[in-house]
């Protein structure tokens, strides 16, 4: 039985030798295409070849790519673990064409593969082909079709509509018809029973798709319509996991050596066994087998787990995968970071950068773990008591308040209280969830919202180009450009044939400055990539668009940026003299006022080290280094000492930017200074934790560090003044904090003396009402802890008790509640309740507490006689 590895290596080597370059799978963390949050298909990395963008550098390419569906249009999380072929990370094998071969060709070798390497029997192979649809115009594939009755018999082609052969990567985009090869996996008896197909794109677990031919043709445009591509091309997708399913003769995909490794290691851990059943234990078995995937390769391509965004998805997964541990598994501590060395040694030699920072990784996972398991009991508790109140109310759904607050104050994702409904018979009321969310994400969400029209080409056939590490002024013609709307305001964007303008991109921010026509001024406001297309903001549009432009980058702007842009690499290096080789760059921001750098660290950085990171970067600045760049192939650069930075894509030819070449060699396609000497000074303002294992310096240097050292020397001239100019001025602030401290014992002796007498006098004004002592009266106090404090002491000298107290704080109202435990349960009296239905509303504020003791703050001094008045006649009453 051929193993995964061997299945994987005899694609990339069959469509090797008919002239494909095998190139690497894209970073699964999407960057620089606003349509996508992950790598959602093998196809996404090269979207620019599809839409004449870009030149491709190779006609013919084969890969393996990392994938991941579940959100938007792929949505697959609801199945993964239940069934057998779903899951959320993947790998789609595929073979590509671009503007070379087409339909015959992709048939023929994807047939030859199938049949004559991997010898699947042909009589289990069916195949699809679209039918066309009339209502936009489509024609039927009846190229595809010729190619496949050269090869298949009649009744294993079928047709099919738009839903299952005409492939779309979202909304808007490349797409085009396609076709499906299918496999029968199912014993002879039952094939023989049914044909299989009748069973073709039916959901039928042993009838499955394989591969899928897309022959793109087409764009997507917003408004719906389609037009023609500039070229055709080929993009296949062979589901890998599927296909060894198949090699391997396994009724389930978990059941291949692509998962077995990991449901042995989560075996040992947990103690328990995998039965391959349907039993809830088993699902969690292949959840975790399943999710830790996508955890850790995510995780490895820079994205870190967070409340918004991708790092939200990866959050839900995670939390989906703990939920089925500690529910199913009776697994009560953190489990998916034991894994991860497991899954890392496994793709070491496929995907090897998981392994390079695996201990970086199993970090993350564990803190991830630790706080999701902090909350995850109340939460279940929570939901146990929700599904209890809704049953008992003989409804049949969870209301949409209820889940938002298990996401909001739980941390469980939609999905998952979702599924624990179901579980239970429930449904959850998702329109109410989705109204609770929107009323909290409005506001962020109404700042970031665009729309975006379609572009208007001005012209078809030439390609764009970056000119800005050369010169920052050039002659130039306007491309194409859109509408947008964003924040309610009307902007453009432009795409140039030339351009001086850098896009944001590794950290640096994009250029701004103007664009000249024919002597009308067009501000760029900033520049961004949208895959690789290099998109100019403007707020405006020139009255004549087709002239010549002139296109003038702000200098001193970009000066400015490229002076902490080199800062930033020799921070980077220095970090890793300093603190170890361990050190990796997480994540980065580089502008004309500071930088901004994420590193992966597991300690607080100490001053000591601190000084000597700083040292040593001002060390090199004052060599003054010349700024070496040069393009060269990857594999060359990378021998000689360069710093890649996972999750981002390179091409075969990279851009190296050295600094010494025994002190900082990194691939950078950013701008630079000349020599380091340009960057003038460097000073260290902050540092502090972003998350599991990252740290962040923020920095500045060259002008902005003189700006910033400057502020800190006036605020330090301040306090000399403040204190009288001192000729020791640390002696000094140690004397005044320490006779601010003995001041506060003073006084804090002085109030509790004064809280003595207070308490004496209000047990004088003590009244018996309904067998309950009841005090309550308006008391001087420097504090609100005051009134706390007044309340526990009156309940060391009272037994059946309730205390109203009350005070004008510096023209506030501040109330405190008291009542003796034996009050509490007697008379179901609850402090916290009168707080916020009773006093709140009277002094025009807010509060809460425990039933035996609960504190308010609001407005209305006024309302504090109000206050007493009305608690006393609840205890008449």
């Amino acid at each position: 039985m051929l193993t995964s590895a061997e299945i994987r290596k005899q694609f990339l080597d069959f469509f090797a030798s008919k002239g494909h370059t095998i190139v690497p799978s894209a970073p699964i963390v999407v960057k620089n295409d606003p349509t996508l949050l992950f790598t959602n298909a093998g196809m996404n990395q090269f979207k620019d070849y599809f839409l004449g963008d870009k030149k491709p550098p190779y006609l013919r390419a084969a890969d393996t790519q990392k994938c991941l569906r579940v959100s938007g249009k792929h949505n697959d999380l609801e199945e993964v673990g239940v069934d057998t072929y779903h899951h959320t990370m993947f790998e789609m094998l595929g073979n590509w064409s671009f503007g070379d071969y087409f339909k015959k060709e992709a048939i023929a070798w994807s047939w030859e593969l199938l049949t004559e390497v991997y010898k699947l029997p042909k009589d289990r192979l069916y195949v699809s082909v679209f039918e066309g649809d009339p209502k936009e115009n489509l024609p039927p594939s009846t190229i595809a079709l010729a190619e496949w009755k050269k090869l298949v018999e009649d009744d294993h082609i079928i047709f099919g509509n738009k839903k299952d052969n005409f492939w779309e990567m979202g909304d808007t985009g490349p797409c085009g018809p396609c076709s499906e090869i299918h496999v029968d996996c199912r014993s002879d008896e039952e094939r023989a029973a049914i044909p299989g197909r009748e069973l073709v794109n039916k959901d039928h677990p042993q009838v499955i798709e394989i591969w899928n031919n897309v022959f793109m043709q087409y764009n997507r445009k917003k408004d719906g319509s389609l037009e023609p591509l500039p070229a055709t091309h080929v993009d296949t997708g062979m589901g890998f996991e599927r296909l060894v399913r198949v090699l391997q003769g396994k009724q389930s995909n978990y059941d291949t050596d692509v998962f077995t490794g990991t449901i042995e290691a989560t075996e040992a851990i947990t103690g328990k066994k995998y039965g391959q059943s349907d039993s809830k234990p088993d699902i969690a078995f292949r959840v975790i087998a399943d999710h830790i995937r996508a955890i850790g390769f995510t995780i490895a391509d820079g994205q870190l787990p967070s409340n918004t965004g991708a790092g939200y998805v990866i959050r839900r997964i995670l939390r989906r995968a703990v939920r089925y541990y500690y529910s199913y598994l009776d697994y009560k501590q953190p489990l998916l970071h034991q894994l991860m060395p497991v899954l890392a040694k496994q793709f070491a030699t496929v995907f090897p950068e998981l392994q390079s920072q695996v201990d970086f990784v199993t970090k993350v996972v564990k803190e991830e773990e630790d706080a999701f398991l902090r909350t995850l009991d109340k939460g279940l508790k929570k939901i146990d008591d929700i599904i209890r109140t809704t049953a008992s109310a003989g409804t049949e759904k969870v209301g949409g308040s209820a889940a938002f607050e298990l996401y909001d104050t739980f941390g469980f994702p939609i999905d998952l209280t979702r599924l624990i409904a179901r579980e239970n018979n429930l449904e959850v009321d998702e329109a109410g969830f989705e109204k609770e969310m929107t009323k909290q994400k409005d506001r962020s969400r109404a700042a970031t919202a665009i729309d975006t029209e379609d572009w208007v080409v001005l012209n078809e056939t030439a390609h764009m180009q970056f000119v800005g590490h050369d010169t920052l002024e050039i002659e130039s013609k306007v491309l194409k450009y859109r509408k947008v709307k964003a924040k309610g305001k009307e902007a453009f964007q432009l795409v140039l044939s030339v351009t001086p303008f850098y896009a944001e991109s590794g950290g640096q921010v994009g250029d701004t400055g103007v664009l000249m026509f024919e002597g009308e001024p067009i501000r760029v406001v900033d520049t961004k990539k949208e895959n690789d297309l290099i998109i100019h903001f403007v707020e405006k549009l020139p009255v004549n668009i087709t002239g010549i432009v002139t296109a003038k980058v702000d200098r001193d702007k970009r000066n400015k940026t490229e002076a902490h842009h080199s800062a930033t690499h020799l921070l980077h290096a220095a970090l890793r003299k300093v603190l170890g080789v361990h050190v990796a760059q997480k994540g980065s921001l580089v502008n004309d006022e500071h930088l901004r750098f994420d590193f992966s660290h597991f300690a607080k950085v100490s001053d000591d080290e601190l000084g000597s990171i700083e040292s040593m970067v001002n060390e090199k600045i004052r060599e003054n280094i010349p700024v070496k760049i040069e393009e060269m192939p990857k594999d060359e650069a990378i021998a000689i000492g360069a710093m890649a930075l996972f999750g981002e894509k390179y091409s075969d030819l990279v851009r190296v930017v050295m600094m010494d070449k025994d002190y900082s060699i990194e691939l950078c396609g950013g701008t630079h200074v000349d020599a380091t000497g340009e960057i003038g000074f460097f000073k260290i303002k902050h540092e502090s934790a972003v998350a599991a294992g990252v740290r962040r310096l923020e920095a500045v240097a060259g002008i902005a560090a003189e700006t910033w050292v400057g502020g800190q020397l006036e605020q330090l001239q301040a306090v000399k003044e403040s204190l009288k100019n001192p000729k020791e001025l640390q002696k000094s602030i140690e004397n005044t904090l320490a006779e601010n401290a003995a001041l506060k014992k003073q006084l804090e002796s002085l109030e509790n003396r004064t809280l003595v007498g207070i308490r004496n006098e209000l047990l004088k004004k003590d009244e018996i009402i309904n067998g309950v002592s009841f005090i309550g009266d308006t008391v001087e106090v420097s504090n609100p802890d005051a009134l706390k404090k007044l309340c526990f002491d009156l309940r060391n000298n009272l037994n059946d008790y309730v205390a109203v107290l009350g005070a004008n704080i510096g023209g506030k109202p501040f109330v405190a509640i008291g009542i003796s435990d034996s009050v509490v349960a007697s008379r179901s009296l609850d402090a916290g309740k009168l707080i916020k239905e009773h006093v709140a509303p009277l002094i025009k504020g807010g509060g809460g507490g425990q039933k035996n003791l609960a504190t308010a703050g609001g407005q209305e001094v006024g309302g504090l006689t109000e206050v007493i008045t009305r608690i006393k006649g609840l205890l008449n009453n």
